[in-house]
């Protein structure tokens, strides 16, 4: 068995180069830019009106002006004025040439058709976006490696872009293996399980911005579990096999792997839950064998699978880590690290460990938003002490 830190780096290490492609904006929600994206022209593109009222010369503000025309947003024909003279405007339409300021509608008046300011804090250029004060042609508009949120997304269609290059999320498959499993809604018959691994662990990758999800089924057969997986690897970059890691009579996990050419890069860790995790390469996709009860699943899902995938899709890791004070007392034996299932009272800066730590319960799970790591020399912790702390991305 390798330890936990030996085995995140072996996993670093043979992640291959992100996949990028240019796409259209609306599709790239989510997802991260890939490279510089350069403004092609100035935005605003003229300079523009922040609010209804009058443009004019700011140097004839203290005298009476003459209303010529309005300029609408949207307008396409210019118009200038000359001093004495003033336009109606409404906001985020082109000022006319001549003018340098926007005086506010309510503090006018107009008499005998003519214009007098009544705002003693006029200054030079107020309520009139400059040329280019968004972002300047061929100025760096958005970096690489920018997450595209909904404002990033706008901002983009705001200066022009209607493409994107961003990273590509790989395409994810599935393999539930077990002969005792039971689909969610049906009765169960005698020894049978519900299937909860691959729910939990799709909702997992959607919320990594994956969507390219294939789930397979085999049963405990050594050459069924092989031809899925063969399948699954035609398919996918990245492969989640689910159960039969173990060394039991009905393990076949990595016998599988090595028959369709997987090159194992390690098989257990000394870590609970999810000691048999495996970890294997084939050219440029990634294979990890997860324990098949599903609080072990998970958590081998959040500590080792998720920094691999947002590695590959250029995210930031979300699983964040902090220290936080143990609200009870724990104990546990020297030579494995712990991840348990824990409440972090962020007000309090308080950890709990959860009841039914056990790796085929999830209730517990349900109600965790982070795990307490206790490394493999520590004999646990007591009340008081300070913790490592992952928070999970939920």
């Amino acid at each position: 068995m390798i330890s936990v830190h030996e085995a995140q780096q072996i996993i670093l290490q043979n992640i291959p180069a992100k996949k990028t492609a240019l796409i259209p904006l609306s599709e790239a929600a989510g997802l991260v830019v890939s490279s510089d994206i350069s403004a092609r022209t100035d935005i605003p593109a003229f300079p523009q009106s922040s609010m209804d009222g009058y443009a004019l010369k700011f140097q004839n503000r203290n005298n009476p002006l003459m209303i010529k025309g309005e300029m609408a947003a949207g307008t396409s024909q210019p118009l200038t004025i000359e001093t004495g003279e003033a336009t109606r405007i409404f906001t985020g339409a082109p000022l006319p040439e001549g003018a340098d300021t926007v005086v506010m509608q309510e503090k006018i008046k107009t008499e005998n058709g003519q214009l007098m300011i009544l705002d003693d804090a006029l200054s030079l250029g107020l309520n009139v976006r400059p040329k280019g004060s968004e972002v300047r042609k061929g100025e760096i508009a958005m970096a690489s490696g920018t997450y595209l949120s909904p404002a990033a997304v706008g901002f983009l269609a705001g200066i022009g872009h209607d493409h994107v290059e961003v990273y590509i999320p790989p395409a994810v498959a599935i393999i539930i293996t077990g002969n005792e499993l039971q689909n969610p809604g049906q009765d169960l018959a005698f020894g049978q399980v519900y299937e909860a691994n691959s729910f939990q662990l799709k909702a997992a990758l959607r919320k990594t911005g994956i969507t390219d999800i294939q789930v397979f089924t085999a049963g405990d057969h050594p050459e069924e579990l092989m031809n899925v997986l063969q399948q699954a690897l035609t398919v996918s970059d990245v492969v989640l096999l689910n159960g039969g890691v173990s060394v039991g009579d009905y393990d076949f996990v990595t016998a599988a792997a090595a028959q369709c050419g997987v090159v194992q890069q390690f098989h257990k860790i000394k870590q609970k839950p999810g000691k048999p995790l495996f970890f294997g390469t084939k050219v440029e996709k990634l294979i990890f064998g997860l324990p098949g009860n599903p609080s072990s699943s998970l958590t081998c899902f959040y500590e080792y699978v998720l920094p691999a995938l947002e590695q590959l899709t250029g995210l930031k890791n979300s699983l964040k880590k902090k220290e936080a004070v143990a609200a009870y007392d724990y104990k546990k034996p020297a030579g494995l690290t712990h991840f348990l299932k824990a409440y972090y009272d962020e007000e309090q800066g308080e950890v709990s460990p959860l009841h039914a730590q056990e790796s085929y319960r999830l209730h517990s799970f349900a109600q965790a938003n982070c795990f307490i790591v206790l490394t493999e020399d520590s004999t646990g912790c007591l009340k008081g002490d300070r913790v490592e702390v992952h928070l999970l991305p939920i």
